[in-house]
């Protein structure tokens, strides 16, 4: 049973960003600090990734935690929802099996994918610690592109 009204929710919904998420930003803070070059938010790719690399062919998702199912134990941010499970079961699965989909097809055309995580980046996403976690799985990233 939902504790608040159906508008709420749906108010409450319909506040959750799509793009320019404190994640997002996070990440395009790190790229123009280590001076990449990157185009943001790519609607005509499988997937819509959040970055792309063009220099380095390297496509960047930054996902929230709940809604793309992170499978780590670490992970703070995955939540069950308590009411209406089987909508929230069936709609997450099918996050994570076209998450899945994607990938495959921009690594079939030739991509390198990295996914980074919400809790990967924290709540702190301004933080140096945050910064150096970001930068470091991005130059590995480069790296074995560069192969």
């Amino acid at each position: 049973m939902d504790t608040i009204s159906k508008q709420k929710r749906s108010e409450n919904m319909a506040a959750i960003k799509s793009f320019n998420t404190k994640p997002e930003i996070a990440v395009k803070s790190v790229l123009r600090r280590m001076k990449l070059r990157y185009k943001f938010n790519l609607k005509k790719m499988p997937g819509k990734p959040d970055f792309y690399l063009t220099k380095n062919n390297l496509v960047i998702f930054v996902n929230g935690c709940f809604w793309h199912q992170h499978k780590s134990t670490k992970c703070v941010y995955v939540a069950k929802p308590k009411s209406n499970k089987l909508f929230w079961k069936t709609k997450l699965e099918q996050n994570v099996v076209r998450d899945k989909k994607n990938k495959a097809v921009l690594k079939h055309l030739g991509y390198n994918v990295l996914t980074l995580w919400e809790c990967e980046i924290g709540k702190k996403s301004n933080s140096k610690e945050s910064f150096t976690k970001i930068e470091n799985k991005i130059k590995k990233s480069i790296k074995i592109e560069k192969i």
